[in-house]
């Protein structure tokens, strides 16, 4: 009854040629808008915007504060891809993605012991926590590429906000608090991490304030190590990277692994250094899609767009079961591509033209069946298409996946970034205050796969934010988290703005499905046949269609969905911002 309500409802609105109510309300201006997780963040990068700085340069500091606000989704230790667009220029990715340490090969895991907190057998391939799953820090190099190619600030001013939160603290908020409930027993068994999330030997309570004194004192040396550098601004900013990269902070963080059985050594950090590169892009109903490489998951949107381009996704329904069987199948189809053929393009060839292409997103297509739901892993086959087989899998472990940063301004200049990794149960290294990430885990062990782990290696990550360009000018930004989900929400909530002509809020606001029929990027890298789950507002007799035509559904709670992006368009000179209220997403501007 509540469902025919609703919609009764909304039916009326839309009648009256009105946008539907939103739980969080459209957010608009004309000089920037930042959009993050948090208060803390968004205020951190608004800050910038008021100092004369640009996107870039409010988006790192709104990534530093995250690196101290949410450490249940990212830490400095992790990564994440950028794609910067300046005005009147291309768009570039930064890949901040660590490597694989020297010592990460495929016969150390194949033959590694269960760790402590391994209860279910078979192991994962790779351990899903703890400081044998790390690579090295990426995200912190590519937040100084940005600044140093793309930003006008100094590397103190970006951090500034962060330094006074781990400082001063700030009023602990829900998620991370109640992770450090749940995850004492684990952390306590690393002594310097007990401390570090326990400085009092307990959890903090949700609302009381937490403080980070180390990882403070680390930002503020190396703010310290910039302003005593000689040169111009771009020298100073390298002798920050060196003292990261090469100094002491990267003596402490090898020196720790070492001592506490860990696979990163100093030269594995000595040698990284995040690369600027050109995104992948593809097109949609007149639309540039632009997005990071086979490195990521990424592309899996644009082959997707390219299956859906061949159907009238609005005279389908939105949301309709036609529609969701529909935008489901493909989603399949893509994320079989990405399980068979993705990884990083410096070690393996990836058949990067085939996958994109529009002829063959027409082979692709031709396999959705309307009236039967898939239940099997299907990669293409082409002259330079071989799928390896997959492993069976095991279950996964932890994954608390992923945060987002999206700003544009008044300028035209975009950031759009999914910073992640070091999650909680995070080690600390030494300390330094930086959590490790665990992202090894995302390799696999299957010979002649493109992600199979090697040393110096990318693992291929679920990181995907997302520019949508029109016309040569940006339409809008997007990221999110959500880990395997990440690109699946975000293309229904960019077929929700440009097949169905949502305001951003509404869109990402609309009830969404989330797939699990692929290959998991996490822990056991388990493979879920058929696996749909539709949030509760998605009414029950669509689900139920659905069912009849095989798809395995769950029900989840309203707002079930584990991706929550954020959106900011661009439209006549108004910037026009959305915040998923899924993870308590937030975005603020003028």
């Amino acid at each position: 009854m509540r469902n025919l309500v609703l919609a009764a409802t909304l039916a009326a609105v839309a009648a009256a040629g009105q946008n539907p109510p939103t739980m969080f309300p459209p957010v608009r201006g004309t000089r920037a808008l930042v959009g993050a997780a948090n208060n803390f963040e968004v205020e951190a990068g608004w800050r910038m915007i008021l100092d004369g700085g640009n996107a870039v340069d409010a988006g790192v500091a709104s990534v530093f504060a995250a690196s101290v606000t949410e450490l249940s989704r990212f830490g400095i230790g992790g990564e994440m891809p950028v794609i910067i667009r300046m005005a009147n220029q291309g768009p570039v990715v930064i890949c901040g993605v660590g490597h694989a340490p020297a010592l990460a090969t495929v016969d150390y895991y194949s033959h590694r012991a269960a760790e402590p907190w391994e209860l279910t057998a078979p192991l994962s391939p790779i351990p899903s926590e703890g400081i044998r799953a790390a690579i090295t820090p990426g995200a912190f190099d590519a937040l100084l590429v940005a600044l140093e190619k793309y930003g006008v600030k100094s590397f103190a001013e970006v951090t500034r906000p962060a330094v006074e939160l781990a400082t001063s603290g700030f009023p602990m908020p829900e998620e991370f608090g109640h992770m450090l409930v749940g995850y004492q027993r684990i952390l306590g068994l690393w002594p310097i991490s007990q401390h570090f999330f326990y400085p009092d030997g307990k959890p903090t309570a949700v609302g009381d304030l937490f403080r980070e004194p180390d990882y403070a004192r680390t930002l503020t040396e190396l703010a310290a190590v910039e302003k005593k550098a000689k040169g111009n601004r771009v020298k100073k900013l390298e002798a920050v990277r060196n003292a990261f990269y090469r100094g002491p902070i990267a003596q402490r963080i090898a020196a720790f692994s070492e001592q506490n059985g860990g696979l990163i050594r100093y030269n594995d950090l000595a040698s990284f250094h995040a690369a600027v590169e050109e995104p992948v892009t593809g097109t949609y109903r007149g639309y540039l899609i632009v997005k990071p490489g086979f490195w990521t998951q990424g592309p899996v949107m644009i082959e997707a767009l390219n299956i859906l381009e061949r159907y009238d996704l609005k005279a389908l329904g939105h949301n309709s079961p036609a529609y969701l069987h529909t935008v489901v199948e493909a989603v399949k189809l893509a994320f079989a591509d990405r399980d068979a053929y993705y990884g990083d393009p410096d070690f393996s060839k990836i058949p990067a033209a085939t996958l994109l292409s529009k002829d063959y997103a027409a082979q692709r297509s031709a396999l959705i069946d309307p009236r039967h739901a898939s239940l099997e892993s299907r990669p293409g086959a082409a002259p330079d298409l071989h799928p390896p087989a997959m492993p069976a899998g095991a279950a996964s472990g932890i994954v608390n996946d992923t945060t987002s940063v999206d700003v544009v301004d008044g300028e035209g200049n975009a950031f759009a970034a999914t910073p992640s990794g070091a999650w909680l149960p995070s080690v600390i290294a030494g300390q330094t205050g930086i959590p490790l990430s665990t992202r090894l885990q995302s390799f696999v062990l299957t010979p002649g796969h493109a992600n199979l782990l090697q040393p110096g290696k990318r693992p291929r990550v679920t990181l995907s934010p997302t520019l949508v360009m029109k016309d040569g000018q940006i339409a809008f930004i997007m990221s999110t988290p959500g880990g395997d989900n990440q690109d699946q929400a975000l293309l229904q909530v960019l077929l929700n703005i440009i097949d169905f002509g949502m305001m951003p809020q509404e869109a990402v606001e609309a009830p969404r499905f989330q797939s699990d029929h692929m290959y998991s990027s996490f822990g056991g890298h388990e493979f879920s046949a058929g696996r749909l789950s539709l949030e509760s507002r998605i009414a029950p007799e669509t689900a139920d269609a659905l069912r009849s035509l095989g798809h395995r559904v769950t029900v989840s709670g309203p707002w079930g969905n584990s991706s929550a992006p954020v959106v900011i368009q661009v439209h006549g000179g108004v910037l026009n911002g959305a915040a998923d209220i899924r993870r308590a997403r937030y975005v603020f501007g003028r």
